[in-house]
Order: structure tokens, then C-alpha cells, then sequence
């Protein structure tokens, strides 16, 4: 199987940063969640930003279902390809 990027998207960086400590905690990641900030098109103001989850899975085991389900804990959802 190739390998699979999953992105949880965030509605803000305490919740993207809760999220990224608590993942390995619930599921069997290999690698550290990447927190990266996502501005939304044309705005400047941090207020406007959203903040992604990036989880790397290369043996494409995690459920992404329940990614989907862990997210909407904090108020986000799982990006779909």
C-alpha cells in the first residue's frame, strides 16, 4: 500500500495542538502529527485561520472513519483526498 497522509482540520491551534498530544495516545501512529497554520484564502487575521492535523501513515493503518469521529471531538473533521 502506498502511503497515506491524513489531515485533520481544526477550527483553532489550542484544539489542532490537543488533538496532535492525545493521536498517538489513541491510535498507532509511527510518526509526530505535524501542526501546520492554514489561513483562509484572503484573510490576514489569525482569527481566520484554521490549523491542520498532518498524520503521516505509511502502512495506511489507521481508520480514517474514526480519525473523522476523534476530530469532530474537537469541533473539526477529516480532510478528504
Amino acid at each position: 500500500m502506498s502511503d497515506v497522509r491524513h489531515v485533520l482540520v481544526l477550527p483553532d491551534r489550542d484544539s489542532a495542538e490537543a488533538v496532535a498530544e492525545e493521536l498517538p495516545d489513541r491510535f498507532p501512529v509511527t510518526e509526530e502529527p505535524q501542526l501546520v497554520r492554514d489561513a483562509l484564502a484572503g484573510e490576514d487575521d489569525a482569527e481566520d485561520a484554521q490549523w491542520l492535523v498532518v498524520v503521516e501513515d505509511p502502512a495506511g493503518r489507521l481508520d480514517s472513519a474514526a480519525l473523522d469521529t476523534f476530530a469532530a471531538e474537537y469541533e473539526g473533521w477529516l480532510e478528504t483526498p
